[in-house]
């Protein structure tokens, strides 16, 4: 029986509004663990972990609570190696997208030691390739992918074991529809695989995840950063960031659905809930459901 461990980080440091610290709870009250035993997996929830307040300075161009955002990802990176180590998945319950830099890099050292391929998933409305320079809030959410690749704070990088947690080929980008002007010059300078909300337009979701899936194979680890605003906010209207023109909810069934099909998922990461801006809690409930049909569940046995 696979066990999967529920991570609850608390926070809201890295984003632009308050709320997303109450994710985890959100997520629990939605029944999370309850879903996954129903689906057969045992289910352990570690609590929250715990880290400083968010002191919430002004936002301003460069690094915004850099101090806070390291403390928080480093009990993140602590406790997705622990989890790991024990041969669990380990699933994140942010909190918002900084968190991710913590998951990911323990998730890119543990593949690396046991000589596994790691093949990102990273569905956002954004792809957080923003940087210090080029930031025009200096909000950390909009940062993990470059400090994951290496261009981030010296504070928020090498934790992995190299400068860099990933290289360029093993992410991919999907429900993307807001990018940063400057940021777009970055995505092309590092050649990153973005399938942009065109791309599932003109080729469907099928299609879409064909490609994004092609090449994972028996010694590949699958991990999934998934910010709830991937999805329409009209479907999903608790997070802070939302824009319109998301995937529908049955275009990101069939992606979480044909992830599962790969049998190959390791951990995952469950960002930005904001209860603060949701409707009786159905972004959570939202997440829940696509969380399973991502471990596997599905209308008829296959």
């Amino acid at each position: 029986m696979t066990t999967v461990s529920l991570i609850g980080a608390p926070t809201d440091v890295g984003a632009s509004v308050r709320g997303a610290g109450m994710g985890p709870d959100a997520l629990r009250v939605a029944g999370l663990a309850e879903a996954l035993r129903a689906h057969g997996f045992d289910v352990i929830d570690r609590g929250n972990l715990s880290g400083p307040p968010n002191p919430w300075h002004p936002s301003s161009p460069g690094i915004r609570h850099l101090p806070e955002v390291v403390a928080w990802n480093r009990a993140v990176f602590e406790a997705v190696s622990t989890t790991l180590a024990m041969e669990q998945v380990p699933l994140l319950m942010g909190g918002d997208h900084c968190l991710a830099i913590g998951s990911i890099s323990a998730v890119a050292r543990h593949c690396r030691q046991h000589r596994r391929n790691l093949r990102v998933v990273w569905l956002d409305a954004h792809t957080d390739v923003n940087t210090e320079q080029i930031s025009p809030s200096g909000n950390i959410h909009g940062m993990p992918v470059s400090c994951l690749l290496g261009h981030g704070p010296a504070d928020l990088v090498g934790w992995s074991g190299q400068t860099a947690a990933l290289d360029p080929g093993s992410i991919d980008f999907i429900g993307i529809r807001s990018v940063d002007a400057e940021e777009k010059q970055a995505i092309r300078r590092l050649g990153l695989q973005v399938f942009d909300m065109r791309h599932i337009d003109e080729h469907g979701m099928r299609n879409t995840m064909t490609e994004v899936l092609q090449d994972v194979d028996e010694d590949t680890h699958v991990h999934v950063s998934f910010d709830l605003d991937c999805l329409d906010p009209m479907e999903a209207p608790g997070v802070g960031t939302g824009v319109r023109g998301g995937p529908t909810y049955r275009e990101m069934q069939l992606c979480m659905e044909m992830i599962a099909d790969t049998g190959r998922l390791g951990s995952v990461d469950v960002v930005e809930i904001n209860p603060a801006l949701d409707v009786r809690n159905r972004t959570a409930e939202l997440a829940v459901e696509f969380v399973q049909s991502m471990f596997g569940a599905s209308t008829l046995a296959r």
